[in-house]
């Protein structure tokens, strides 16, 4: 098991054309551990954005009554990609992984293993 530190130092050191990652707790919208990002992206800004996402879709998953989770949700945009990983441990709910990669240099279908085994070895 791995702490958020580890983890996150464990996501931008395993995943290839990772920028920057968060944990991000969903109910409030904060950040509760960042690493990488930069000028180019604030990882704060970019929690509390893909927040009003995830509830979104939480939403929308219960409006039309399915009984599903979310395993991942992909924003692709021109030269990056955005993963967004709920976790689904009994200690992580309300939790999500948020991941951006440059769309270059990432392997999406690599990168999406990478953050489930991450994800599954996270301990908060």
């Amino acid at each position: 098991m791995a702490n958020t530190e580890a983890a996150l130092k464990d996501v931008m050191s395993s995943i290839d054309g990772a920028i920057g990652v968060a944990l991000v707790d969903y109910n409030s919208g904060m950040a509760l551990g960042t690493l990488g990002g930069g000028a180019e992206l604030d990882l704060n800004v970019a929690a509390a954005g893909n927040t009003d996402v995830v509830r979104a879709k939480v939403r929308a998953i219960e409006l039309l009554n399915l009984k599903e989770a979310i395993e991942d949700i992909l924003i692709s945009l021109n030269s990056q990609y955005h993963l967004i990983r709920p976790l689904t441990g009994r200690s992580g709910k309300g939790l999500f992984l948020y991941l951006a990669l440059d769309r270059s240099r990432a392997n999406l279908a690599m990168a999406r293993h990478q953050l489930k085994r991450i994800e599954s070895d996270l301990e908060v």
